[in-house]
């Protein structure tokens, strides 16, 4: 099983990323799917999550209005669009399935 994470980077304030999380190894569309990430200093938090089928999706209520989360059953990926970055989006963003796997995570930077 493996959950590959792409698309970090550093952005400026109020600029957008794209995260995407390649699966393999189980049955990707059978599983909800989310997004968590950890700041230096703070516990890991749940930032977006999405059910097997793509009909709900949640949010943490520091994302709301800014980021999105998609998922492509067909190619075993979920993706977080993340809009109108702030600093305190700065994090460690891991991709978790509901089966409990984890990516190794990727570095988000907001900074000017």
């Amino acid at each position: 099983v493996q959950l590959v994470e792409s698309g970090g980077g550093l952005v400026q304030p109020g600029g957008s990323l794209r995260l995407s999380c390649k699966a393999s190894g189980f049955m990707f569309s059978a599983y909800s799917m989310s997004w968590h990430r950890q700041a230096p200093g703070k516990e890991r938090e749940l930032v977006a999550s999405v059910l097997s089928d793509d009909r709900w999706k949640n949010y943490a209520d520091s994302v709301k209005g800014r980021f999105t989360i998609f998922r492509d059953n067909a190619k075993n990926t979920v993706d977080l669009q993340m809009d109108f970055l702030k600093p305190e989006d700065t994090a460690v963003y891991y991709c978790n399935s509901q089966i409990g796997h984890w990516g190794r995570g990727i570095q988000v930077t907001v900074s000017s």
